[in-house]
């Protein structure tokens, strides 16, 4: 019985961290596209993949692996990936373009 409750209680923590880290993400993705000058489309992140990996201070933390879409030109769809450990972006990535 409490195993089970235990196993319910990290799940909704899980899920909770889940939420946290992709509003994270979604802001991450907004600010990289208003710094480069390309349009952040559709206003959301998908999630990728889930793996562990450790932060600077040697905690086990999951990095989470979001993809987007951006617009250069404003008809086409390029893709960007943002990379968050625990609720700490860690990387953001954008597909070449060229510049205007």
């Amino acid at each position: 019985m409490w195993e089970a409750a235990a196993l319910i209680a990290a799940g909704a923590l899980l899920w909770v961290d889940s939420l946290r880290a992709r509003e994270r993400a979604v802001a991450a993705g907004r600010a990289a596209c208003k710094r480069y000058g390309v349009q952040f489309l559709d206003d959301t992140v998908a999630f990728a993949r889930m793996r562990f990996g450790r932060d600077d201070e040697g905690r086990l933390k999951p990095r989470r692996t979001y993809v987007f879409e951006f617009s250069d030109t404003g008809n086409n769809r390029r893709r960007g990936a943002i990379v968050m450990l625990g609720a700490e972006l860690q990387d953001v990535q954008l597909e070449p373009y060229r510049m205007h």
